[in-house]
């Protein structure tokens, strides 16, 4: 199997399936008619979900024993720049509690413009915003909370991106029928990211089987050496059903609530 090939849907009931005929003019001009003001009315067979249009999924963080942890928010909206991407998970067990937030600014192109990050785990909380200036290929973090916390300048690629825009990209990238190359991908500090696509997989989405794309996510960085399961639907869209995180303590798991 080519490592980069995908497999897309079979076509859907909005394909054209052969040649036809009109009985009779008159019948033509009406049905064109009817057909444009129900076009006016209706988006037929419209692409949805990113980056179609904008997009909300809603996910449930799950214990290994399934049990929820919690949940977590993925949004994308066009803007002026291209898109405005932001992310929040919230999860915790008594007495610890999680709440990281996100919001990204990107090209149409989905290139970092900024990033900002609010992380709160227990009582210790942390606040950064890092800049991208993709014209002379650096980029600026800054350290908001706690004061003083210091700031960093360093190179980025052309095209740098952040953790989120990564995600987003992927997903157009399957989406087109391509697994996006190896790249370094930010997120305070700079991670390696390889994508493995293997093949079709059947899961469970909503106690239905559902054939999705399969791909292993491995992240090398200075605080992290992880891979991570994620299970994309064969939409236009390639929408994230369930991602599988295998820690010390059991497989954790992220599942889009429908």
């Amino acid at each position: 199997m080519n490592k980069g090939h995908l497999v897309f849907p079979e076509p859907s009931a909005c394909a054209v399936r052969g040649p036809w005929r009109w009985p009779h003019p008159g019948v033509r001009s009406i049905f064109l008619l009817a057909v444009t003001v129900l076009l006016l009315a209706f988006p037929v067979c419209a692409q949805t979900g990113f980056p179609f249009q904008d997009e909300t999924l809603h996910y449930s963080v799950n214990w290994p024993s399934g049990l929820s942890l919690g949940d977590a928010i993925f949004t994308a909206r066009h803007s002026a720049e291209g898109w405005k991407l932001n992310a929040g998970v919230d999860a915790g067990i008594p007495g610890f509690a999680i709440s990281d937030k996100f919001w990204d600014s990107v090209t149409g192109g989905l290139c970092s413009l900024e990033l900002n990050r609010d992380i709160s785990h227990g009582t210790k909380k942390t606040r950064e915003k890092t800049t991208f200036d993709q014209v002379n290929l650096t980029a600026h973090r800054v350290t908001v909370l706690p004061e003083g916390g210091g700031e960093t300048d360093f190179a980025i690629p052309s095209c740098g991106r952040d953790a989120l825009a990564f995600l987003y990209y992927a997903r157009r990238e399957m989406g087109q029928g391509h697994v996006a190359p190896p790249q370094q991908v930010y997120l305070g500090a700079a991670y390696s990211v390889r994508l493995d696509y293997k093949g079709a997989r059947d899961i469970n989405v909503g106690d239905k089987p559902t054939v999705t794309d399969y791909v292993v996510v491995n992240v090398k960085g200075p605080k992290a050496d992880v891979s991570a399961d994620v299970y994309f639907a064969r939409d236009a869209a390639r929408t994230p059903l369930l991602i599988r995180i295998p820690l010390t303590v059991g497989v954790f798991s992220i599942e889009l609530v429908r």
